[in-house]
Protein backbone atom coordinates (compact mmCIF):
# COMPACT_ATOMS: atom_id res chain seq x y z
CA UNK A 1 0.00 0.00 0.00
CA UNK A 2 1.33 3.41 -1.01
CA UNK A 3 0.94 5.77 1.96
CA UNK A 4 1.93 8.76 -0.19
CA UNK A 5 -0.89 8.21 -2.70
CA UNK A 6 -4.03 10.36 -2.40
CA UNK A 7 -6.62 7.59 -1.93
CA UNK A 8 -10.22 8.74 -2.44
CA UNK A 9 -13.04 6.20 -2.02
CA UNK A 10 -16.68 6.99 -2.70
CA UNK A 11 -20.10 5.40 -2.86
CA UNK A 12 -23.63 6.82 -2.91
CA UNK A 13 -23.56 7.67 0.81
CA UNK A 14 -20.03 8.73 1.74
CA UNK A 15 -16.69 9.97 0.42
CA UNK A 16 -13.44 9.05 2.13
CA UNK A 17 -10.47 11.24 1.33
CA UNK A 18 -7.08 11.74 2.98
CA UNK A 19 -7.25 13.55 6.32
CA UNK A 20 -5.71 17.04 6.21
CA UNK A 21 -4.62 19.57 8.84
CA UNK A 22 -7.10 21.99 7.26
CA UNK A 23 -10.01 19.71 8.29
CA UNK A 24 -9.71 20.95 11.88
CA UNK A 25 -12.42 23.65 11.73
CA UNK A 26 -14.94 21.51 9.85
CA UNK A 27 -14.39 18.50 12.13
CA UNK A 28 -14.91 20.46 15.37
CA UNK A 29 -18.70 20.21 15.18
CA UNK A 30 -18.63 16.42 15.09
CA UNK A 31 -15.62 15.95 17.37
CA UNK A 32 -16.39 18.21 20.32
CA UNK A 33 -18.50 15.65 22.18
CA UNK A 34 -16.92 14.01 25.24
CA UNK A 35 -19.13 10.90 25.04
CA UNK A 36 -17.88 10.17 21.52
CA UNK A 37 -14.36 9.54 22.83
CA UNK A 38 -15.32 7.49 25.88
CA UNK A 39 -13.68 4.23 24.70
CA UNK A 40 -11.03 5.53 22.32
CA UNK A 41 -7.29 5.39 22.93
CA UNK A 42 -6.98 9.16 22.52
CA UNK A 43 -9.38 12.10 22.56
CA UNK A 44 -10.39 14.90 20.20
CA UNK A 45 -13.17 16.62 22.11
CA UNK A 46 -11.55 20.05 22.45
CA UNK A 47 -9.27 22.24 20.36
CA UNK A 48 -6.00 21.02 21.89
CA UNK A 49 -6.80 17.31 21.73
CA UNK A 50 -8.31 17.48 18.22
CA UNK A 51 -5.22 19.33 16.92
CA UNK A 52 -3.02 16.68 18.56
CA UNK A 53 -5.17 13.91 17.05
CA UNK A 54 -4.78 15.37 13.54
CA UNK A 55 -1.04 15.88 13.99
CA UNK A 56 -0.48 12.33 15.25
CA UNK A 57 -2.58 10.83 12.45
CA UNK A 58 -0.68 12.74 9.77
CA UNK A 59 2.71 11.89 11.30
CA UNK A 60 1.71 8.22 11.37
CA UNK A 61 0.84 8.43 7.67
CA UNK A 62 4.24 9.95 6.88
CA UNK A 63 5.86 7.06 8.76
CA UNK A 64 3.81 4.45 6.85
CA UNK A 65 2.02 3.32 10.01
CA UNK A 66 -1.52 4.55 9.39
CA UNK A 67 -3.59 5.95 6.52
CA UNK A 68 -6.19 8.34 8.00
CA UNK A 69 -9.28 9.38 6.06
CA UNK A 70 -11.77 12.18 6.53
CA UNK A 71 -15.39 10.97 6.37
CA UNK A 72 -17.52 13.27 4.20
CA UNK A 73 -21.29 12.76 4.43
CA UNK A 74 -22.51 13.04 0.83
CA UNK A 75 -26.07 13.86 1.94
CA UNK A 76 -25.11 17.06 3.78
CA UNK A 77 -21.57 17.69 2.54
CA UNK A 78 -20.42 17.90 6.17
CA UNK A 79 -17.30 16.32 7.62
CA UNK A 80 -18.64 13.60 9.89
CA UNK A 81 -15.48 12.11 11.41
CA UNK A 82 -12.46 10.02 10.56
CA UNK A 83 -11.35 6.42 10.01
CA UNK A 84 -8.06 4.76 9.15
CA UNK A 85 -6.19 1.78 7.79
CA UNK A 86 -3.39 0.72 10.14
CA UNK A 87 -1.29 -2.37 10.97
CA UNK A 88 -0.80 -2.74 7.22
CA UNK A 89 1.26 -5.88 6.68
CA UNK A 90 1.74 -6.49 2.97
CA UNK A 91 3.73 -9.69 3.49
CA UNK A 92 0.77 -11.21 5.36
CA UNK A 93 -1.83 -9.55 3.10
CA UNK A 94 -3.70 -8.12 6.08
CA UNK A 95 -4.55 -4.78 7.62
CA UNK A 96 -6.73 -3.24 10.28
CA UNK A 97 -9.54 -0.71 10.03
CA UNK A 98 -9.93 1.54 13.04
CA UNK A 99 -9.37 4.91 14.69
CA UNK A 100 -12.98 5.40 13.58
CA UNK A 101 -15.17 8.08 15.07
CA UNK A 102 -18.36 9.57 13.70
CA UNK A 103 -20.24 12.55 15.12
CA UNK A 104 -23.38 11.74 17.07
CA UNK A 105 -25.75 13.21 14.45
CA UNK A 106 -24.32 10.80 11.86
CA UNK A 107 -24.59 7.69 14.03
CA UNK A 108 -27.30 5.15 13.17
CA UNK A 109 -27.71 6.71 9.71
CA UNK A 110 -25.85 4.03 7.73
CA UNK A 111 -22.82 6.28 7.31
CA UNK A 112 -20.39 4.07 9.25
CA UNK A 113 -21.50 0.96 7.35
CA UNK A 114 -21.04 2.84 4.06
CA UNK A 115 -17.48 3.71 5.18
CA UNK A 116 -16.74 0.09 6.03
CA UNK A 117 -18.06 -0.96 2.60
CA UNK A 118 -15.55 1.32 0.89
CA UNK A 119 -12.62 0.32 3.09
CA UNK A 120 -13.34 -3.40 2.79
CA UNK A 121 -13.90 -3.17 -0.99
CA UNK A 122 -10.57 -1.40 -1.42
CA UNK A 123 -8.71 -3.81 0.89
CA UNK A 124 -10.01 -6.99 -0.74
CA UNK A 125 -10.28 -5.60 -4.27
CA UNK A 126 -7.63 -3.06 -5.24
CA UNK A 127 -5.12 -4.08 -2.54
CA UNK A 128 -5.83 -7.81 -2.88
CA UNK A 129 -5.53 -8.47 0.85
CA UNK A 130 -6.79 -11.66 2.47
CA UNK A 131 -7.74 -10.46 5.95
CA UNK A 132 -9.14 -7.30 7.55
CA UNK A 133 -9.10 -6.91 11.32
CA UNK A 134 -11.15 -4.61 13.53
CA UNK A 135 -10.63 -4.12 17.24
CA UNK A 136 -12.49 -2.34 19.99
CA UNK A 137 -12.47 -1.82 23.73
CA UNK A 138 -14.33 -4.74 25.33
CA UNK A 139 -16.52 -2.19 27.20
CA UNK A 140 -17.71 -0.60 23.93
CA UNK A 141 -20.87 -2.63 23.34
CA UNK A 142 -22.15 -0.28 20.60
CA UNK A 143 -19.00 -0.84 18.55
CA UNK A 144 -18.99 -4.60 19.16
CA UNK A 145 -22.62 -4.85 18.06
CA UNK A 146 -21.94 -2.82 14.90
CA UNK A 147 -18.98 -5.04 13.95
CA UNK A 148 -21.03 -8.21 14.40
CA UNK A 149 -23.96 -6.77 12.41
CA UNK A 150 -21.73 -6.06 9.44
CA UNK A 151 -20.64 -9.69 9.32
CA UNK A 152 -17.31 -9.57 11.13
CA UNK A 153 -16.40 -12.63 13.19
CA UNK A 154 -15.48 -12.08 16.83
CA UNK A 155 -12.24 -13.99 17.34
CA UNK A 156 -11.47 -13.32 20.97
CA UNK A 157 -10.34 -10.92 23.65
CA UNK A 158 -6.77 -9.80 24.25
CA UNK A 159 -6.61 -9.17 27.98
CA UNK A 160 -4.87 -6.06 29.36
CA UNK A 161 -3.93 -5.34 25.75
CA UNK A 162 -3.50 -1.60 25.36
CA UNK A 163 -3.01 1.44 27.52
CA UNK A 164 -5.92 3.81 27.05
CA UNK A 165 -7.07 7.16 28.43
CA UNK A 166 -6.58 7.78 32.11
CA UNK A 167 -3.86 5.15 32.37
CA UNK A 168 -6.38 2.29 32.12
CA UNK A 169 -5.26 -0.98 30.51
CA UNK A 170 -8.10 -2.10 28.30
CA UNK A 171 -9.13 -5.52 27.09
CA UNK A 172 -9.37 -5.49 23.29
CA UNK A 173 -11.92 -7.54 21.34
CA UNK A 174 -10.67 -8.63 17.89
CA UNK A 175 -13.00 -9.12 14.93
CA UNK A 176 -12.10 -10.07 11.37
CA UNK A 177 -13.43 -10.50 7.86
CA UNK A 178 -11.51 -12.72 5.44
CA UNK A 179 -11.53 -12.56 1.66
CA UNK A 180 -13.64 -15.72 1.05
CA UNK A 181 -16.44 -14.13 3.13
CA UNK A 182 -16.40 -10.83 1.26
CA UNK A 183 -18.42 -11.82 -1.82
CA UNK A 184 -21.32 -13.02 0.35
CA UNK A 185 -21.19 -9.93 2.59
CA UNK A 186 -21.22 -7.67 -0.49
CA UNK A 187 -24.53 -9.24 -1.54
CA UNK A 188 -26.11 -9.21 1.94
CA UNK A 189 -24.92 -6.70 4.53
CA UNK A 190 -23.52 -4.20 2.00
CA UNK A 191 -25.99 -4.83 -0.84
CA UNK A 192 -27.37 -1.29 -1.04
CA UNK A 193 -23.88 0.15 -1.61
CA UNK A 194 -22.99 -2.51 -4.17
CA UNK A 195 -26.15 -1.80 -6.17
CA UNK A 196 -25.78 1.98 -6.22
CA UNK A 197 -21.99 2.18 -6.27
Amino acid sequence: MDFSAPIVLENSRVRLRPLEVGDFEALKTAAFDKELWRYTLTRGDDAVSLAAYLRQALEAREQGLRYPFTIVDRVTGQLAGSTSYYNVLEADQRLSIGYTWVGREFQRTGLNRACKHLLLSHAFGQLGYERVELETDSRNHQSRTAMARMGATEEGTLRSHRLTQGGIRRDTVIFSIIKPEWSELRQSVFQEYEARG
